[in-house]
């Protein structure tokens, strides 16, 4: 049984719901220690983060064990705060991948659950709690709520104006939701101030040319695609479309060589992997897939841009394990068949080859 006896609740206990704070009468029977106002809300909590984290939320909201020493005690209060610390970051990237793959009411609890850890480890006016407003901002945006957007984006606003120790990281990511506040309202004038501000604090936090600046400069090419102006977004396309290839080209052959190495030693090879958390893995698939459904839709104007996009997202799918790396290596090499480009078409053979010949080795 699910459902919360009033009688049984300690006096002046105030018992709220997981999602929207209202008075509960449901709890998670698997915890004990979560509580919802109905079942709507539980659904969405379990669905969205609160199967992943069911357990590890018992130590933390039962009360602390007896300790005989103080060096016991301190320790206990250690451990306690790094498991809050690992469920900030874990529901953050959560909820960051939710909104990379379009799910944006999914990305609402598990964002919640990751404000919710950093007020309780940071306090009510850290600038550790800009992160989560600005998940709650895009989630809001992506559902067309855009006052509850502004909310949020004005609880970062004055956060960080308040804050002396807001990094450039967390500058960008403001002005990045920002940007895309102004492009649900239209207002494109706006939106490109916020995102040239967004691409230049990700500059100076991680540089030009780094996949994590690459998101400024997506959104400003949309912009441009939107008002037709089309030679700026083609620009901006193929930067972000660059960053992405010589990110995943880098981290290809280095695991290339430690491939090699273990096949000479073994007979086998390492599991591939691309260096990203899934948040990351969801971006790129959402940025490089968008940007070829633009190339497609222009091919006839640049098929060489095209082909370098599938390329890309061949790589990317690669070091995934995902048979979908072989599906854009046929369609790239499709298209270089139709150009009668003969290099391209030799590399991207060579690359097919190698992808169905580590389909057939077993796995480290």
């Amino acid at each position: 049984m699910d459902v919360i006896y009033p009688l049984a609740v300690p006096k002046r206990r105030r018992l709220c719901c997981e999602v929207c704070e209202a008075p509960a009468e449901r709890v998670c029977t698997a915890c004990t220690v979560t509580y919802y106002c109905g079942v709507a809300h539980q659904k969405a909590d379990w669905s969205s983060i609160h199967q992943k984290i069911c357990q590890l939320l018992i130590p933390l909201r039962t009360s602390m064990p007896f300790y005989n020493s103080e060096e016991e005690r301190q320790h206990g209060l250690q451990q306690l705060l790094k498991r809050q610390k690992h469920l900030i970051e874990f529901c953050y990237t959560v909820a960051q991948k939710y909104l990379f793959e379009g799910k944006h009411e999914d990305a609402v609890p598990a964002a919640l659950h990751s404000l919710r850890f950093r007020r309780n480890v940071h306090g009510l006016s850290s600038v550790e709690l800009v992160p989560a407003y600005l998940l709650l901002a895009e989630a809001s945006l992506g559902l067309g709520r855009i006052i509850q957007a502004e909310e949020y984006l004005s609880q970062a606003q004055c956060t960080v104006l308040k804050s002396t120790e807001c990094s450039n990281a967390t500058h960008s990511l403001l002005h990045r939701n920002l940007g895309l506040l102004y492009i649900a309202k239209k207002n494109y004038e706006e939106a490109r101030y916020h995102l040239a501000n967004d691409i230049y604090f990700a500059s100076c936090a991680f540089g030009t040319e780094d996949i994590r600046t690459s998101g400024g400069y997506f959104h400003l090419a949309n912009i441009f695609y939107d008002l037709n102006k089309l030679d700026l977004a083609d620009t901006l396309y193929t930067k972000v479309s660059e960053i992405w290839h010589k990110y995943l080209d880098n981290h290809y052959q280095v695991l290339s060589k430690d491939r090699i190495q273990q096949i000479d030693l073994l007979g086998r090879h390492f599991v591939n992997d691309t260096g990203l958390d899934e948040a990351q893995e969801a971006e790129a698939i959402r940025i490089l897939t968008s940007v070829l459904n633009i190339r497609e839709s222009t091919s006839a104007r640049a098929p060489q841009k095209t082909i370098f996009v599938l390329k890309t997202l061949v790589m990317l799918y690669h070091l995934m394990n995902s048979s979908k790396a072989k599906e854009y290596a046929t369609r790239a090499l499709n298209l270089a068949r139709e150009q009668l480009d003969v290099q391209e078409q030799t590399g991207i053979e060579e690359l097919l080859s190698l992808i169905s010949t580590e389909e057939d080795l077993p796995v480290t």
